[in-house]
């Protein structure tokens, strides 16, 4: 087993030891302390085990020592299964041993509140002061089976250990916060016939994190697939360089990342006391990476499965041959909502197809009919047709039961292996009800098996997802501006005139601090201009009458400064009011919103999306880390739902998409310039002129920590 990460290879002494102490080893198998060591046992450990127990010279039959200091030499790793304050005293002998890894399956630290965290933290400053990484505490072990190592208590091998992968398949290494969860998926995967050599479950995390995890399988060789199971990101910086390290290293990662609710973050926060962030961010930052965030435990299984033939291609497109034209149009549903390409077939092979089958439908799915049952060769002949002439980088073969008939399965199966043997870079998948042994002697020959088309659609969708996270080179570095910020919250003409230092344009506006004042501004500017009250106090001010349109003259002017100070003065009593802002009254503009909020895990965060009250109506907004380029930016832009109205919907004329995309770009350098005091910045609206014309900020509120 290598490990190719830096950073992440000081896992190697927990998950290959070549010596284990238990710490606690009980002669009892099915007890805590003694499902390890019975496992270990079973499957041939390929190093020393020691188990301690004070009070047994042998344990499930092998030497058991009474104590720490009486073990044999210095354990690489030590399995912790004694209960509350020991555990402690048990991490403190083994580091002055030297001992350099610690697997602490002992629970009651800061999932129990602030004086198990308060106990959590005094465990982790012991195994860090004699340089031991630590797993858990509250966790239930990991596993890496072609080592026969088994530190862990779990009943899923009462049903049957990790399979070995079949020659030229993908194995598949788990990462889990949750040990019964990771362990349910192990078992899944394993009755799914999927090969799992590895499973770490990271249980409080006080000290190795899901993103440790996630970075020594991506150094792995042993692994080329990861599956994880997730309810809170605890290591930011960590997490972004193992997913990165996967993506380098082109292994697919599959992601269960739960708490998508209040209420169930408000479960993962009791439950592991991981920070749950904002799931929205979550999202965005999976995205990123290429990782695919599945649904449920069967979406997770059906991608990481359609990963093992490691196939991912950059440009995917789907062809379908087919018995039944009604899994075609079913099939048809599902690629159009996961965005899977399905290009028609080129009209000559659509020809030479119809000469064959005048009755079929060659365009598209390919519906061969039931003229198989009389010419089975009419399936190589198809198949070979849309491989060939369509150049489809993944294929589905419905043929439903008549996969699994003893009389037709071996003339399908031969027909079929003769066009993929001569293109074994496609994506294979047959849609049949077959035998047990059916499914695996497809398997065998290549193919991946699924009785459910749909399910076969969404899982070869996200094959090409990961083949275009893999070729996207890394971030380009983005210059960041110099950033300093006001000790407190600024006003408004304060807030642009930081971020137009930025790069971020404001509308042509003026301050004023008496209504003459406001006149000068407004003839300077020119009619018709917006007036608004100036506070930073106030950070929404159209709901205290701060804001007032359509002013048309020197007359409006002096009347609505009278009117914004004793708006202010009735609806805002103790905001300080540090002026008024005239601004110029822009027309024919499409209303975007930006913004930067702080997350507590991934740092500032960049928002796009329709502006006024679209926002809050639709929720139609792209997420990125902080900073992105202008070509990111672009794409944040273009990923909306709302995008046509941008794009020139409707006869509109198309809006100064680049100019926005600028904004954008230097919104988001301007956050990761600022350091964390910066807790938030709104944009809304930012005006986006017809192309050429620019983006101009109506309205910005800067929040400051």
């Amino acid at each position: 087993m290598a490990t190719g990460n830096p950073g992440f290879e000081s896992l190697r002494p927990m998950l290959a030891p070549r010596s284990l102490a238990v710490i606690g080893a009980s002669e009892e198998p099915t007890r805590i302390g003694g499902r390890p060591v019975q496992s270990m046992i079973r499957q041939g450990f390929a190093g020393e085990l020691w188990p301690v127990n004070p009070k047994r010279d042998r344990v499930q039959g092998i030497p058991a020592y009474p104590g720490i200091d009486a073990l044999p030499g210095v354990p690489d790793a030590a399995v912790v299964a004694v209960p509350g304050a020991l555990a402690e005293q048990a991490v403190e002998a083994l580091g002055r041993r030297g001992c350099r890894a610690a697997i602490v399956f002992t629970a009651g630290f800061a999932e129990l509140g602030e004086e198990g965290q308060a106990a959590q933290e005094s465990l982790v400053a012991t195994a860090r002061r004699h340089g031991m990484r630590l797993l858990g505490p509250n966790c239930l072990g990991l596993f890496n089976a072609p080592l026969g190592y088994y530190p862990i208590f779990t009943s899923a091998f009462d049903s049957g250990w990790p399979l070995e992968a079949p020659a030229g398949r993908g194995r598949v290494g788990i990462a889990s916060q949750s040990g019964a969860y990771g362990t349910h998926l192990f078992a899944a995967a394993r009755n799914r016939g999927i090969a799992t050599p590895i499973l770490i479950t990271t249980g409080n995390e006080a000290e190795v994190t899901l993103g440790d995890a996630i970075g020594h399988l991506a150094g792995d060789d042993g692994v080329e697939v990861i599956a994880c199971y997730s309810e809170g990101v605890r290591e930011g910086p960590r997490f972004l360089a193992a997913l990165e390290a996967a993506r380098r290293a082109r292994k697919p990662v599959v992601m269960m990342k739960v708490g998508r609710s209040a209420l169930g973050a408000s479960a993962a926060r009791s439950h592991t006391a991981s920070i749950a962030g904002d799931d929205a961010v979550t999202g965005a930052v999976l995205a990123e990476f290429g990782v695919h965030r599945a649904r449920d435990t069967e979406e997770l299984l059906d991608v990481a499965y359609a990963a093992t033939p490691r196939i991912y291609p950059v440009r995917n497109s789907l062809g379908v041959v087919s018995i039944s034209g009604g899994a075609g149009v079913m099939i048809s549903d599902v690629a159009e909502e996961q965005g899977l390409p399905m290009p028609p077939m080129p009209e000559a092979a659509q020809d030479r197809l119809r000469a064959l089958v005048p009755f079929s439908n060659p365009a598209n799915p390919v519906d061969c009919t039931a003229q198989v049952f009389n010419d089975m060769s009419m399936v190589g002949a198809f198949a070979r047709s849309m491989v060939e002439d369509g150049g489809y980088a993944s294929l589905i073969a419905f043929f439903t039961s008549v996969g699994g008939s003893p009389a037709l399965a071996p003339r399908l199966r031969a027909e079929l292996n003769g066009v993929k043997q001569d293109h074994p870079d496609r994506l294979w998948v047959l849609s049949v009800l077959a035998s047990p042994e059916g499914v695996r002697d497809y398997e065998a020959d290549g193919y991946l098996v699924f009785p459910d088309p749909s399910r076969a659609v969404a899982a070869l969708a996200a094959q090409g997802r990961f083949g275009e996270a893999f070729a996207r080179p890394p971030r380009a570095p983005v210059p960041l501006p110099a950033v300093s910020l006001p000790a407190t919250a600024p006003d408004e003409a304060e807030a642009k005139r930081l971020l137009a230092a930025a790069g971020i344009a404001p509308v042509p506006e003026a301050t004023a601090a008496s209504a003459e004042e406001a006149v000068e501004a407004a003839r300077s500017i020119c009619f018709p201009v917006v007036m608004k009250l100036l506070s930073p106090d106030i950070l929404h001010k159209s709901e205290v009458g701060g804001v007032l349109l359509n002013i048309a003259d020197e007359e409006a002017v002096r009347a609505g400064h009278a009117t914004l100070m004793a708006n202010a003065a009735r609806n805002a009593p103790g905001a300080r009011i540090t002026g008024v802002l005239v601004a110029r009254q822009v027309l024919g503009a499409v209303e975007v919103a930006l913004g930067i909020t702080r997350d507590p895990v991934f740092g500032p965060v960049a928002m796009v999306g329709l502006g006024g009250v679209f926002i809050e109506v639709l929720r139609d907004v792209a997420l990125r880390r902080c900073p992105v380029d202008v070509a990111e930016a672009e794409a944040m832009i273009r990923s909306l739902r709302g995008f046509p109205v941008l794009d020139g919907a409707r006869g509109r004329p198309k809006a100064d998409i680049p100019a926005l995309a600028r904004a954008l770009s230097a919104l988001s350098a301007f956050a990761a310039a600022a350091g964390e005091r910066l807790v938030s910045v709104d944009l809304n609206p930012v005006l986006v002129l017809p192309e050429g014309e620019g983006a101009f900020a109506a309205d910005a509120v800067i929040e400051i920590g």
